[in-house]
């Protein structure tokens, strides 16, 4: 075990750690000039004083789409005589319409955001000083598909362009889902005027060169070798194309290194950095699943770990489950504990959800099987699945019910 001082000594492999983050913004965002000039061009209206259409981004996690975005906020920033005023809302932090005005009343008049007014007020507070000099207010929701009340957040905003003569609002939406929108009321769709940029995956080519400038600022000189490189790059497009776990597997393997007093980042720690940056990622996304997502994965981990109803759908690596089985446990184990099922409808988004998610593989059952029907794989091992949804779902280090009595295969 390494002693304090041990952890306080200068790293041996790390120069700029924070490069490394998949919060940092470099100086330039490779692969992506597309979408940039796609987003400049949606916010130039606004930036000039006009009402611009709002714009929805949509991408599989790791795509680049908030720092995309980040990177323009920055060049705008430096940008003179602009008629918009920019509020950056992380939407899995504000999470519901008050939080999202509240903040954006702090962004701008920090003052009154801290009397304790209600929704109301700072809607009327927020459409006067939008008024007052006819500005355009950007609201960029990250995560938007995280709130609550997100009707009526899109309809709050949306609906200050009606009651204004001058001035407006713009949203810009980040997204994992596409689907998102499916949720929203018509209403609140047919007020949005939005134009969608979908961000695609990272090929192996790019997430290496990706890595290699990240390399060149975040680790010192000749520390990480070349097939190293190589190696994260093909594993994360293996999973997405996502450049977030390609940095968190390079992170680990540095870390890894810097552990066992190395001068060098090599592949025995890369392979090791990437089961655990795997499983990570995993339980990352699996905290930020709605809850009766985690209520359906939940279920098929019980049916995988007890083999489902029927067992000659395994071939002794694999279980395979009946979509109709695993939303039989999901009403049952809902119904125990006093919730409410989702119909069948629900049911399927959520499968494809978490199928987008990378946390499942469902496959159309083909000649042998009785009728047509959908066949459901778990991508994780099946009790670290469990013991996870276990505690997000119940809390402590099980479940809270007597699953074996009350949840029937």
């Amino acid at each position: 075990m390494r002693s304090l001082s041990d952890l306080l000594v200068e790293s041996r492999v790390f120069l700029n750690r924070e490069a490394l983050s998949p919060h940092f913004t470099p100086a330039r965002l490779l692969y992506r000039e597309k979408e940039i000039n796609a987003i400049e061009t949606a916010l130039a209206p606004s930036l000039k004083g006009s009402r611009g259409r709002n714009l929805f981004i949509y991408g599989n996690p790791g795509t680049g789409k908030t720092s995309c975005v980040k990177y323009i906020v920055e060049e705008i920033k430096g940008l003179p005589n602009i008629r918009a005023r920019l509020s950056y809302i992380n939407c899995r932090i504000y999470n519901s319409r008050f939080r999202v005005l509240n903040k954006i009343i702090s962004d701008h008049l920090p003052t009154y955001a801290k009397r304790g007014y209600g929704a109301v007020d700072l809607y009327e507070k927020l459409t006067s000083w939008i008024e007052e000099d006819s500005k355009i207010l950007v609201a960029i929701l990250d995560e938007i598909d995280m709130v609550k009340d997100l009707d009526d957040l899109v309809y709050t905003l949306t609906r200050i362009n009606s009651d204004i003569r001058a001035g407006g609002v713009t949203i810009i939406g980040i997204s994992n889902k596409v689907t998102f929108k499916d949720d929203l009321d018509p209403r609140s769709i047919s007020t949005l005027n939005e134009t969608e940029l979908a961000f695609p995956h990272y090929y192996a080519t790019e997430l290496y060169a990706i890595l290699k400038d990240r390399v060149g600022i975040g680790f010192k000189k000749d520390i990480v070798e070349d097939e190293v490189l190589h190696y994260v790059a093909a594993m994360a497009a293996k999973e997405g194309g996502d450049a977030r776990l390609s940095l968190k597997i390079l992170t680990k393997a540095g870390e890894l290194a810097d552990e066992r007093e190395l001068v060098k980042v090599t592949m025995k720690e890369a392979q090791e950095a990437t089961k655990i940056a795997e499983n990570e990622i995993v339980y990352d996304v699996i905290a930020m699943l709605p809850e009766h997502q985690k209520f359906v994965l939940y279920s098929i981990a019980l049916l995988t770990q007890s083999g489902g109803s029927y067992k000659k759908l395994s071939d002794g690596i694999d279980t395979y489950l009946f979509s109709g089985e695993v939303y039989n446990r999901y009403k049952s184990l809902t119904t125990s504990i006093h919730k409410d099922p989702k119909s069948e409808r629900w049911y399927r988004k959520y499968l494809s959800e978490l199928e987008m998610q990378g946390l499942i593989q469902s496959f159309e059952s083909g000649k042998g099987i009785r009728g047509h029907t959908k066949l459901i794989k778990l991508c994780s091992p099946a009790k670290k699945m469990c013991d996870v949804l276990s505690k997000e779902l119940f809390g402590g280090g099980g479940t809270e019910i007597p699953l074996q009595q009350t949840v029937p295969g």
